[in-house]
This record gives structure tokens, sequence and C-alpha cells, in this order.
């Protein structure tokens, strides 16, 4: 009895190629399928998001940056389409208002001053932690915590109490020293530093559970080292531990700055701005200019804020950035 094969094939060559071959493209198809349902379901997931980030961040963001470029006012929202287009005036508008120059100094006094203090004091907490205080370390780092995680509104209400010329805690305590003291937020040469101070005691804790995160990441090993090459305590600090608290020091500085840079509550709440725009911030300004109605100039205000933002976070990064 004769076997016949089929021309090109050989006798013993098995006659599942065919079937095996089927059945790779199926597994193909049900792979590319399988993989089309996660894509529609990750989608199907992401879609509430996307549709609150769109209605609530991406519209507004551009909406108010057409009105910087126009001459949109409060009688404008009816008709939206019927303003006109003005390029840059709003700009050169608010850098000729001496407010709105003046409330960008005291933003920058409150930035180049208390992110500075906010670090260094932040810092000198995260090292007396992590070395100098052994016993009841968790009870130090929630009581520096603690005014992070309170309310802004309810510190600056706290402090505003303690801050009272006639009957505040401060000034009663100073009173008992035979020391007349000030009425604090009503006098200009006070009002901002008592914001500054305010907000270092603040923010500290934020920088002092990051930057106690990173002295406890540095090996030991690097600081026997350096112990047995003589170098001493401020030395192993200043070319050891320093260098390596880079990341979290940039990671608290640009959190801090960005924050810093919109400072709105404290001066909201506790002098409104005054006295005589001593605490007026260029957040505050834009509010303002929002509620009388100004929503170009309000628009614009923003955007120059976005912009400083922008330019410290790129200098930030350039001067602590790791070199490596």
């Amino acid at each position: 009895m004769s076997t016949k094969t089929l021309p090109g094939r050989d006798a013993h060559e098995p006659r599942t190629a065919r079937p095996e071959r089927g059945a790779g493209r199926r597994r193909l198809v049900l792979r590319s399928t399988a993989r089309g349902r996660q894509t529609r379901a990750a989608w199907i997931l992401a879609a509430p998001f996307l549709a609150l980030f769109l209605a609530f961040m991406l519209v507004p963001v551009v909406w108010s940056l057409l009105m910087s470029l126009t001459d949109t006012q409060s009688v404008d929202l009816r008709t939206p389409l019927n303003v006109s287009f003005t390029g840059f005036d709003n700009y050169v508008r608010l850098f000729e208002d001496e407010q709105f120059v003046h409330a960008l100094r005291n933003t920058a006094v409150f930035v180049l001053v208390g992110l500075p203090l906010t670090l260094a004091t932040g810092l000198a907490a995260a090292v007396a932690l992590n070395s100098g205080i052994g016993r009841f370390r968790a009870v130090f780092r929630v009581g520096f915590y603690l005014p992070v995680i309170t309310s802004v509104v309810a510190v600056a209400v706290v402090w505003k109490t303690l801050l009272e010329p006639q009957a505040g805690l401060v000034n009663t305590v100073l009173g008992w020293f035979g020391i007349d003291g000030p009425a604090w937020l009503a006098d200009t040469r006070f009002a901002l530093p008592v914001m500054i101070v305010m907000a270092v005691w603040r923010n500290l804790g934020t920088v002092m559970i990051i930057m106690l995160a990173g002295l406890q990441s540095v090996p030991r090993s690097l600081m026997e080292a350096a112990e047995l090459d003589g170098a001493g305590a401020w030395q192993r600090f200043w070319r050891v531990t320093f260098p390596l608290l880079r990341p979290a020091l940039l990671l608290t500085a640009v959190t801090t700055g960005i924050g810093y840079l919109q400072f709105f509550d404290e001066p909201f709440v506790m002098t409104d701005g005054g006295p005589l725009d001593s605490t007026l911030s260029a957040t505050m300004y834009a509010y303002n200019q929002f509620g009388n109605g100004n929503y170009n100039v309000a628009s614009a205000a923003g955007y120059v804020v976005f912009v400083l933002i922008i330019a410290l976070t790129v200098l930030q990064f350039r001067v602590l950035r790791d070199k490596d």
C-alpha cells in the first residue's frame, strides 16, 4: 500500500503545521481583542477625571488667557463674543498701576524672606529630631506638623486674636516686662513681617518631615568614613549630608515657593491687604480686580503670577538640582 505525499512536503512532516499556524493567528486576534477591551476600560475609568479636568481646569485656563487679551468686563458675561481684542494692553496697564507694582513688591519680600527662613528652620528641626532628640521624637514630629494640617483660615484667626493690641496674648506678655507692644497688624512696619513669621511657623513642618526622611536615608557608612578621615560634625554635614539632601531640598523649595508666590489667605483674613496696602499680594490684587468686574485685568494679573512661578521654579532647578 503506497502513501501519497503532497508536492514539496516531506513524508514525515506532521500534518498539524497549518492548524498550529491558524491557532497562532487566533491567539493574536484574541490578544489584540483583550488589549482593545483594556484600552476601552481604561478610557471609561479615566473619563470622569478627563471631564472634570476639561470643565474646571483646561477650559478656564484657556478662557482666562483669552480674557487677559481682551477688554472683558463683568457686563460682557452675557455677550462674551462682543468683546474687543486688546493684545497686551492689560499687561501694560498692570505695570503702570502703582498698586499692582506695590503688591508685586510685597510678594517678592514675602518669598525672598519667607522661603529661606522656612527651609532653614525646617532643616534645623529635622536635624534636631534626627540626632539631638531621642525621647518623645514622635511627639515633636506631630507638634511641628500639626499647623500644616490645620486650616490656614483658622490659623490666621488665632494669630489675629493673639496679636490684638489691647487684649492680645503677645502684648499682654510684653506688658509683664514693661514693654508697650505695638498694633502689630495695623502698623505698616510690622504687618508683613508678622505674616512672614506666621507662614514660616505654619509651613516648616512640611519641610521638616521631608528633610527628616532625607536625613534618615543618608548611608551611615559615609558618615563613619568621613569621621575616620578626621571630618568634624560641621564638615560631615556640609560635605556629606547636605549634598545628599539636594533632592529633598529641591522638592521643598519648589512647593513652598509656589505656595508663597500665591499667598492670599493670610492678608485676606487678617488685614484685608492693609494697612496702606502693606500686605497686599499679587493674588489678592487679582481677586480685588475680579470682584470689581475687571475680568481682563484680573486675568492678566493671574498670568503674571503664573510666569513668576515658572521663573522661580526654573531658577530653583538650576541652583538646587543634583550636579551629577
